[in-house]
């Protein structure tokens, strides 16, 4: 955890796990389905929007923590994908997540079908 993560008590301010997870699906489609977030939006025009998201804080996490970030893919629609997050320190899990992410063409504001090596990526994870 870093000090701009954590409010005046010393435990995450829980917006930051938010960003967290959003950093996380950068680092996922990056490393985990070989296509970053440069190519998506700035070659493609696509983006990866969070259009819902349940969360249950279960402990707090406090500066210095290591947490780990696991992304498990539920589902894949034709331009979505229902995802479960785990946020753990160590063997103790500090935050779960279910969400819904969209393909979303970013000129037009729109949601739009999976690119064919995306959607692979996603069947495999």
């Amino acid at each position: 955890m870093r000090f701009a993560h954590v409010d005046a008590a010393g435990i995450v301010f829980y917006p930051r796990y938010f960003e967290m997870l959003n950093g996380a699906v950068e680092d996922w489609f990056a490393e985990g389905l070989g296509v970053d977030f440069a190519e998506l939006h700035l070659t493609r025009g696509l983006g990866v929007p969070t259009v819902s998201l349940d969360s249950r804080f279960a402990a707090p996490s406090r500066l210095g923590d290591e947490l780990d970030i696991t992304i498990e893919v539920k589902s894949v629609g034709r331009s979505s994908c229902a995802v479960a997050y785990t946020v753990a320190c160590g063997d103790e899990v500090r935050m779960t997540a279910e969400g819904v992410l969209v393909c979303m063409i970013l000129a037009e504001g729109r949601s739009a079908p999976w690119p064919d090596d995306v959607r692979d990526g996603l069947a495999k994870t």
